[in-house]
């Protein structure tokens, strides 16, 4: 009877075993799941998650901005200090996100006829993205880079600074004769999705992919003028940015914030101040912007709560190379205001706003570069090129009229009078025997929301002319070259680490020069 049993339980077991395997992946797969993804959407993510710098970073670097304060922590650029936390921002930014993003892009659109356009704006945003990092870095990894989940690597090697601009060079070359006004318009791209058609956007990113090139040539130019020269006509003749409408930038709102303005506008907004180069440039030539950069507040910690003075006579910058104890020798010092101190900081409701946009590439650099461009003689002859002067005056007005982005700002942001008033003065109406100085100055000005290219111009071209921080002698009496390697990659990553440093010359730290700086 016991054997009867067990030959009766043994079909009566397979029989359950087949009613619970029959329908089993259909009663086991998320009818909702993601099974595939528009690339096009990571490109929106790739773009929005691309550093935009950060105030404590390039722009205290180059005199435009500076934390006051010196808690130990917050000692980076501001007192000529080689920290971490102020090193690794771009790469920590970068390289996990927007590089991670733009090798599954390709990865998945580059063999796809349908998607060339998708294609190549990827491949331009990729030369942007890695043009920045080379000019923070110097070498650093890209033929690897972002592959970890492509191909397993985990450790990339680091590409010498170079090769990767001769690279970029190529990429956006190919990349941008590529763009095709017939086929595919991609709706996502943070940038020109909005202008309508795939011609009108192709047609902007051409111009983007030129302007880079124009802007990757000028690089150049204090190692190999001829290379340089060469680069700019190639661009100049494919065709530059012309007017405002074409800038590359990324407007923000109340949902998705301005990543640029979250420092200063969160813990201890009494920690952070305009400099004062950058003030008194602007203050002494009565320049209409700074009124929408810069603003006092009668408490420095509650910028958010308070309405800026906005007054141009009452802005001060704090000095470079001193902090909250230091400052009390500073021949006129102003004192302390509120909890904080009695300077400027930058005016939350414009320019500090959390909905505030961030430019990439504009118009006003591009005509900026021209007029230096032309007056080196290097668009002599090149079809409708203008004068120097001609881009210098069309840039600064350019830069002005970016203003109209802003919020709370006046209609018009800045006035044909105060253009042509400004534009007049002694300093910067153009002068030949000044011009370098007088456009490289404009740029600077142009590029404060900028900072990765505002730091890249100043160390080409020289200018602005700044007094170095002399807050110690970390520098040897000169001015930040680089950002070093993040902490990270000396721990992780560090045999591909140390063949970087020895290809730089032997030293990681902050006065080894990227090579076209050299």
């Amino acid at each position: 009877m016991k054997k009867m049993k067990r030959y009766l339980a043994l079909p009566l077991a397979m029989l359950l075993m087949v009613g619970c395997d029959k329908g089993f992946e259909g009663i086991n797969t998320n009818p909702y799941a993601l099974t595939s993804i528009n690339p096009a959407l990571l490109f929106t993510n790739a773009q929005r998650t691309t550093h935009p710098g950060f105030w404590e970073g390039e722009q205290t670097i180059v005199q435009q901005f500076l934390n006051a304060y010196n808690t130990g922590a917050t000692a980076g650029f501001n007192f000529n200090e080689d920290n971490n936390n102020f090193n690794a921002p771009r790469w920590n930014d970068n390289y996990p996100n927007s590089v991670k993003l733009i090798q599954q892009i390709i990865s998945l659109v580059k063999d796809d006829n349908t998607r060339t356009n998708l294609y190549n704006q990827v491949r331009i945003w990729k030369a942007y993205v890695f043009m920045t990092l080379v000019d923070t870095y110097g070498d650093v990894p890209y033929s690897n880079a972002g592959k970890a989940y492509l191909e397993a690597n985990f450790y990339p090697t680091y590409d010498k600074d170079e090769d990767i601009y001769d690279d970029l060079y190529a990429e956006l070359k190919a990349a941008t004769a590529a763009l095709d006004p017939t086929k595919d318009m991609v709706i996502e791209d943070l940038l020109y999705g909005t202008s309508g058609s795939a011609a009108n956007q192709v047609a902007l990113w051409k111009k983007l992919g030129n302007s880079l090139l124009l802007r990757l040539g000028m690089r150049y130019s204090k190692i190999d003028q001829n290379k340089a020269r060469t680069i700019v006509q190639e661009a100049y003749n494919g065709g530059v940015m012309q007017s405002n409408a074409d800038n590359a930038l990324i407007q923000f709102s109340s949902v998705y914030n301005n990543p640029l303005n979250a420092g200063p506008r969160g813990t201890n907004p009494y920690f952070y101040y305009l400099a004062e180069p950058f003030v008194n440039q602007l203050k002494s030539t009565f320049d209409p912007r700074l009124k929408y950069i810069s603003g006092k507040y009668s408490d420095p910690n509650q910028v958010l709560a308070l309405t800026p003075d906005t007054t141009l006579a009452n802005q001060y910058g704090f000095p470079v190379g001193y902090d909250q104890t230091s400052v009390l020798t500073y021949p006129g010092y102003r004192g302390t205001n509120g909890t904080g101190q009695n300077y400027s900081q930058l005016n939350f409701t414009v320019f500090g706003s959390a909905t505030a946009p961030v430019f990439y590439v504009t118009n006003a650099q591009t005509k900026l570069l021209l007029a230096e461009a032309a007056f080196k003689g290097w668009l002599t002859g090149l079809s409708g090129a203008q004068t120097a002067q001609e881009y210098y005056e069309a840039g600064v007005i350019a830069s002005m009229d970016e203003y109209a982005r802003y919020p709370n700002v006046m209609s018009p942001a800045v006035t044909s009078a105060e253009k042509t008033f400004y534009l007049s003065q002694t300093g910067v109406a153009y002068d030949p025997a000044n011009a370098l100085r007088q456009i490289n100055t404009q740029y600077w000005i142009a590029c404060v929301g900028n900072g990765a290219e505002s730091f890249a111009n100043f160390r080409r071209s020289g200018f602005p002319t700044l007094t170095p921080n002399g807050y110690n002698n970390n520098l040897q009496g000169g001015f930040v070259r680089r950002m070093a390697y993040p902490n990270e990659e000396a721990s992780r990553n560090n045999t591909n680490y140390q063949d970087a440093v020895t290809s730089l010359g032997g030293n990681d730290n902050l006065v080894t020069r990227v090579f076209w700086d050299n």
